[in-house]
């Protein structure tokens, strides 16, 4: 896959072989996800992958926000050969082995919880769940809510699913949930759920609504073991909160004893342009939850906390897979490669660049309402009428199908957001051809769909 004149369409996708693989999944996998377009991936490197017909993409979307350091980097499947060859399993709830005991230290070492403890999960969902337990079990259950927020995905699982208010179809038929979550707005900039334009304000009211409704009218905050939200929305829409929020709840929890979690599964191991999103904001949290990018492109999650609240009995919440020693290998190596390239800034700086780009192309395409994001975490929202900022899901879909038959894999958040995660070792040259080809479809599809300015 070297070489230039990237991305290269030799067949019209979906290709033959590729309709004849949809065709067998139809009949064997459970069709419970949504896939955006029939991209159906034989291989990658870095910023690149290949279908089964030889068509080759830029992809913008890194495996979900997993693969920051990229497809198949040779440092990390080295690692992995080396851990595969010397020990793939041994319970670490049950022995010890070096290999997580290394990888929980390196993630000590970038969080912003210094004094802390690491519990490996399988999966963001797991990591949410270890979140759950850890809270109720420091408050030694007396302490029986949680607070959530709209909005945020946290995961399928029943405990997770419970947080999660991100779309109903995710919560749809599996009621009774968890009991004692209560969510609340988050204060989403562009689209203010307390009626403000004033982005300061809006986190204000934000603030204000939890502790002046929530806390006086439904729950007494003594009885709030949990405040979890992700410091950057992900399925909700990639939407940045204001600035005076995440210090502002980081205040809030600490005045009445609560613990503050946030969800860092897509936004964390330097995604933002920072090890964690939370940083952007100069806030400790108690707990952080892991995931996707925290195995190098292998599944593994993580909860880091501080020492005194991981503190479970023994016996009390276990894991067999949970860091294992291949996923962590794979994870310590990705770690490196975007540790001494200096990559995690470098998303800031591209990220930033790539954010006044389409910003700039809203003078051209007003399709697109608002633009936001911190590093290689973007999202360009669209709208068909920027008055009412009416949502645009068809142009969404249509944006997102015509950037898929011309070389360019995105996908979209919330309900009409276009989402432009790319690997963070992606090439500079790489990366401008992908935007380009976003910015010509959103011009096309914003004239053809008459979007008012």
């Amino acid at each position: 896959m070297a070489g230039g004149g990237y991305p290269r369409i030799l067949v019209e996708p979906p290709g033959p072989r590729a309709r004849e693989v949809i065709e067998r999944d139809g009949r064997v996998i459970m069709q419970s996800f949504t896939r955006w377009y029939p991209l159906v991936a034989r291989r990658g490197y870095g910023a690149l992958v290949e279908d089964v017909d030889g068509n080759v993409y830029i992809d913008l979307n890194a495996g979900i926000a997993v693969l920051n350091a990229g497809h198949c980097h040779p440092r990390v499947v080295e690692a992995i050969k080396r851990q595969a060859e010397r020990l793939l399993h041994y319970s670490l709830t049950d022995f010890y082995y070096e290999e997580a005991v290394a990888y929980a230290e390196k993630l000590l070492s970038l969080s912003p919880i210094r004094d802390g403890r690491v519990f490996f999960t399988n999966s963001g969902a797991e990591s949410i769940e270890a979140a759950l337990k850890v809270a109720r079990g420091y408050f030694r259950g007396s302490r029986p809510y949680v607070v959530a927020f709209l909005g945020a995905f946290h995961g399928r699982t029943y405990g997770a699913v419970s947080l999660t208010a991100s779309k109903p179809v995710q919560r749809r038929w599996f009621s009774p949930l968890l009991p004692g979550v209560i969510h609340v707005p988050y204060p989403y900039p562009y689209r203010c759920p307390f009626y403000t334009d004033d982005p300061e304000e809006c986190g204000e009211r934000a603030l204000a609504y939890l502790e002046g409704e929530v806390f006086t009218k439904l729950v007494d905050p003594e009885e709030v073991s949990l405040i979890i939200l992700e410091p950057i929305l992900g399925e909700g829409g990639y939407v940045v909160p204001p600035d005076n929020f995440l210090p502002g709840l980081r205040r809030l929890a600490d005045r009445y004893g609560i613990l503050l979690a946030v969800d860092e599964v897509q936004t964390g191991m330097g995604r933002t342009g920072r090890w964690f999103a939370v940083e952007h904001w100069g806030v400790t949290p108690d707990l952080i939850a892991l995931a996707k990018a925290v195995g190098g492109g292998l599944p593994l999650g993580a909860l880091i906390g501080r020492g005194e609240v991981m503190s479970l009995p023994r016996g009390s919440h276990a894991t067999t897979f949970g860091g294992n020693p291949v996923s962590v290998a794979a994870g310590m190596a990705a770690v490196q490669v975007l540790e001494e390239g200096g990559y995690v800034e470098r998303a800031l700086r591209l990220g930033g660049e790539v954010l006044r780009h389409f910003a700039d192309l809203a003078e051209e395409a007003p399709l697109i309402g608002d633009v936001r994001g911190k590093g290689f975490m973007i999202g360009v929202e669209l709208v068909r009428d920027r008055r009412t900022k009416e949502p645009a899901p068809r142009e969404l879909a249509e944006v997102l199908k015509r950037s898929f038959k011309r070389g360019v894999l995105a996908i979209g958040a919330g309900v009409s957001t276009l989402r432009i995660s790319p690997p963070l070792v992606i090439e500079e040259d790489l990366l401008w051809r992908a935007v380009e080809i976003l910015s010509d479809v959103l011009r096309e599809v914003s004239r053809e769909a008459g979007a008012r300015a």
